[in-house]
């Protein structure tokens, strides 16, 4: 994983180590996982069990990009992704710091 992570985003991969959003789901939690981990020194954020199928970046980058799209009107794919395109390179350096 860290080998495929140096060859798509080195910047990431040439920190102390990849930080990793980390669920409760068994393979996450098992101290052999674990303890290969913390010997890889990983750094891993913990995922809050009560977002079922959000990790919290992922809320809150949803919840602005869904009140920006709001009464939207879309009459192609093209017109979508412009759009989210849009949403994304109008967003400041603080709203994806304070979302992470």
């Amino acid at each position: 994983m860290h080998q495929k992570l140096k060859e798509k985003s080195a910047i990431l991969a040439n920190r102390n180590g990849p930080i990793l959003l980390h669920d409760n789901a068994r393979p996450h939690v098992l101290q052999i996982t674990v303890q290969k981990l913390n010997a890889l020194n990983y750094e891993t954020l913990p995922h809050p069990s009560y977002f079922l199928d959000l990790s919290p970046t992922d809320f809150h980058f949803c919840k602005y990009l869904s009140h920006f799209l709001n009464e939207k009107t879309f009459r192609s794919q093209a017109n979508v992704e412009d759009t989210v395109q849009e949403f994304i390179n109008t967003r400041t350096l603080d709203f994806y710091q304070n979302g992470i």
